[in-house]
């Protein structure tokens, strides 16, 4: 397979308190155009995903607005 991986992003809240270890949520943009949020921290030097969805109504207004 021959694929191209384009990484971008933009953190729109931190989370130094997380019971699970300090973390971020970030927004970025399918290829297509649709917005996915990714909650992340690092552990042991690595990127630790805990969550990923799409937002929406009734908790977002837009992808960097919450409702």
């Amino acid at each position: 397979m021959n694929a191209k991986l384009h990484l971008s992003g933009r953190i729109l809240e931190n989370y130094p308190e997380d019971k699970r270890g300090e973390s971020c949520l970030v927004v970025g943009f399918s290829d297509s155009g649709i917005p996915i949020h990714i909650v992340c921290g690092e552990r042991d030097g690595k990127v630790v995903i805990v969550t990923v969805y799409i937002p929406g109504p009734p908790k977002f207004k837009t992808p960097y607005e919450r409702g």
